[in-house]
């Protein structure tokens, strides 16, 4: 608990750690770019991003872009922002926030790529409108991507991975590519080798990694 705490206070003046609980989003909304990173490249977010370790990965191996993990627990927060200073990176950043407040933070067509790194699938029948691949927060994602802007999923779950292919369908979404067996598919050297925790723990057990690509007309 004592560490916990320590991060929660090391976080408020950590300059790549924005904390939207205590903060006036339209500070940031549509001026991030400008506000925050300094530089006119294209905004990247990971949603659910843990401890960061995708959008650390991903910002390590695309310097001309800008990487921003989106998570409401800020202690996981701490062990991402702790990663990005350590190697050095100016191109990633995090904000402690509900998903749900994304619209709050962002500017129409301000994101160029989301990432969804294995979300809580949400079994239960009543909790679907939670899941991250439901209308509500495809709705939600649409407002705030580029129109070429694409969307990535990872999951180690058959019933989400299966969820979100109807939901897409449904939605007139376009799917780039999909595969319900990542690391035995030739969509395999597109990731880089960048696994979250998650991804590595579920993958040494046994189970298929899914992916999602995909893109709204």
């Amino acid at each position: 608990m004592r560490k916990k705490l320590i991060r929660f206070q090391e976080i408020e003046s950590r300059e790549n750690i924005i904390n939207g609980d205590n903060i006036d989003p339209a500070l940031f909304k549509g001026k991030w770019r400008d506000t925050f990173f300094k530089n006119t490249n294209p905004i990247v977010l990971e949603l659910g991003c843990g401890r960061g370790e995708y959008t650390v990965g991903l910002a390590s191996e695309f310097p001309d872009k800008n990487f921003l993990g989106v998570d409401v627990k800020g202690d996981r927060i701490w062990f991402g922002s702790t990663s990005a200073i350590e190697k050095g990176l100016k191109n990633v950043g995090f904000l402690r926030t509900q998903i749900q407040l994304l619209e709050d933070f962002f500017e129409a067509g301000e994101i160029s790529e989301i990432w969804i790194t294995f979300p809580d699938p949400r079994p239960k029948a009543r909790d679907a409108k939670r899941r991250l691949t439901s209308p509500r927060f495809l709705k939600l994602y649409k407002k705030i991507l580029s129109t070429e802007g694409v969307i990535h999923l990872k999951t180690d779950n058959t019933p989400l991975y299966e969820y979100t292919l109807e939901v897409l369908n449904d939605f007139q979404a376009k799917v780039v590519a999909h595969t319900d067996d990542l690391y035995n598919s030739i969509l395999v050297n597109e990731h880089l080798g960048i696994q979250t925790r998650f991804e590595k723990s579920f993958f040494e057990k046994g189970f298929n990694i899914k992916y999602l690509k995909f893109y709204f007309n």
